[in-house]
């Protein structure tokens, strides 16, 4: 009985040493990842929304345009730097962080398609207060034609940049995924989870693998950037990307997607996978979209080629 006791007792601290120094490890991986300070932002860039403050920045004159970068822990509006200031020459430009994002606020809920819904439509209505064009990329592609559909008159045209397959959107949450969901959400073991999937090294091996057509434009900058925005506020982020492994965002689009009858143009990589099969689908579904292929560019052609990026925007808008 006693060596029972004996086992457990050991066993607790252990565990309870274990425990302290993984948070230990978290807290600095947060501090350091932080120190550029790459993601500044003040007090005047933010829309107090009623589920978190939402970073925005604005620049320019003319008719507005809202830029919304992916759906990821990595992104921010930073992914439209090197276009936002071409834009700005004739349009007003709105580039956010989307909740759970960059400098927005990451609150410890659950995050899904219709929530950035709301917010788009919100962030329209309550900020730019007009009729709005919108560039979108990736992911955030599907809540963008989900809130078109929902409020039409807040919309103007719509570029989608290699927006998800429609199918892959129709997943919804099951008992795997919902495990998946837990995990990540579990305090300090589920933080050291989240930190090893977005470590350096993978975020350098996403843009070599995924987002950009030739890997040596990959610069220290961009990988610190993105490395920075998935820890800011010391891992609250790992509740948006424990809800996008939960299928928690995913909301099919096919209905919606159909019904609009604003002007959709799709921009795709040519190096993109499935895209130009991808962009297939969606005008099979809504024969008014119109597509276009970009030249030695990946996922975020408004990173990599953004000459070619602004001169096709300036055909479409």
């Amino acid at each position: 009985m006693r060596k029972n006791k004996h086992k457990l007792l050991t066993i607790s601290i252990l565990f309870t040493l274990a425990t302290g120094v993984i948070y230990v490890i978290n807290r600095i991986i947060f501090a350091t990842a932080a120190l550029k300070n790459l993601l500044h932002s003040s007090a005047k860039n933010f829309y107090n929304w009623r589920f978190g403050n939402i970073y925005y920045q604005k620049k320019g004159s003319g008719s507005p345009l809202l830029l919304i970068h992916d759906l990821t822990v990595y992104s921010s509006a930073y992914e439209w730097n090197q276009v936002i200031d071409e834009l700005a020459k004739q349009h007003t430009v709105y580039a956010v962080d989307l909740l759970g994002c960059g400098r927005s606020e990451k609150p410890k809920i659950t995050y899904t398609n219709y929530l950035y819904v709301q917010l788009v439509c919100d962030f329209i209505k309550n900020v730019i207060h007009e009729k709005t064009d919108i560039a979108v990329c990736g992911y955030s592609a599907s809540f963008v034609l989900l809130a078109c559909h929902s409020e039409p008159d807040l919309f103007g045209k719509l570029l989608l940049i290699n927006p998800p397959a429609p199918a892959s959107l129709n997943k919804a949450p099951g008992k795997r995924s919902k495990l998946y969901k837990f995990l990540l959400e579990i305090p300090v073991f589920g933080t050291l989870i989240y930190n090893m999937k977005s470590s350096q090294s993978n975020v350098q091996l996403l843009f070599t693998e995924k987002y950009l057509y030739n890997p040596f434009h990959i610069t220290p900058e961009l990988i610190d950037t993105y490395y920075e925005a998935a820890h800011k506020d010391f891992g609250h982020s790992k509740f948006l990307l424990s809800s996008i492994c939960g299928l928690y965002t995913n909301n099919s689009i096919t209905h919606a997607l159909k019904n609009i009858n604003q002007s959709i143009v799709i921009l795709t990589g040519e190096a993109e996978p499935d895209g130009e099969e991808i962009a297939h689908t969606y005008t099979e579904l809504n024969p008014a979209v119109e597509t276009c292929t970009l030249k030695r560019a990946k996922h975020l052609p408004q990173l990599e080629t953004s000459e070619d990026f602004l001169e096709t925007l300036n055909i479409y808008l």
